[in-house]
């Protein structure tokens, strides 16, 4: 569970055999602490049936697992799986329109990206930065260096 208390991409959290607690084992495979069962998040369905079925498509993939074809393009989006390098169906880039087999952007496009994001950061860190000693109206005297009693 995230920190919303959602169960993302369904991951099993109780063995549907005995009640255990099902502890992740690695690519969406969860095994049971108790009866060592083993189950799937849509992840782990997802890249098993396409280990399976080289070059499927969302749909077979849809059909296959249950898991739905929203799910299938969060899951490339991410860029945790790939459309096969033989397919003529691709992502769009969504900075310059480029076909991609996964993730948000093409290689250059992310790159000026997460330059863009770096360059709002730093501005924002000079920003809230920059009045820090620069401005402040010297107090003349003594007022300058009373204490409070």
């Amino acid at each position: 569970m995230d920190l919303l208390g959602q169960n993302h991409y369904n991951r099993p959290m109780e063995c549907k055999n005995c009640g255990g607690i099902m502890i992740f084992k690695g690519v969406g495979e969860y095994q049971c602490e108790n009866c060592r069962a083993v189950e799937y998040d849509d992840y782990g369905k997802v890249r098993l049936y396409i280990e399976q079925n080289r070059g499927a498509t969302a749909s077979q993939i849809e059909a296959g697992t249950g898991v739905s074809q929203r799910t299938i393009r969060q899951l490339l989006r991410e860029g945790r799986i790939e459309i096969a390098k033989d397919s003529n169906v691709f992502l769009r880039c969504e900075l310059c329109g480029t076909n991609i087999r996964s993730g948000r952007f093409c290689p250059p496009c992310e790159k000026k990206y997460h330059q863009s994001v770096e360059a709002k950061l730093r501005d924002e860190k000079l920003k809230n930065f920059s009045g820090v000693g620069m401005s402040q109206k010297a107090e003349e005297g003594e007022k300058r260096f009373t204490r409070d009693k």
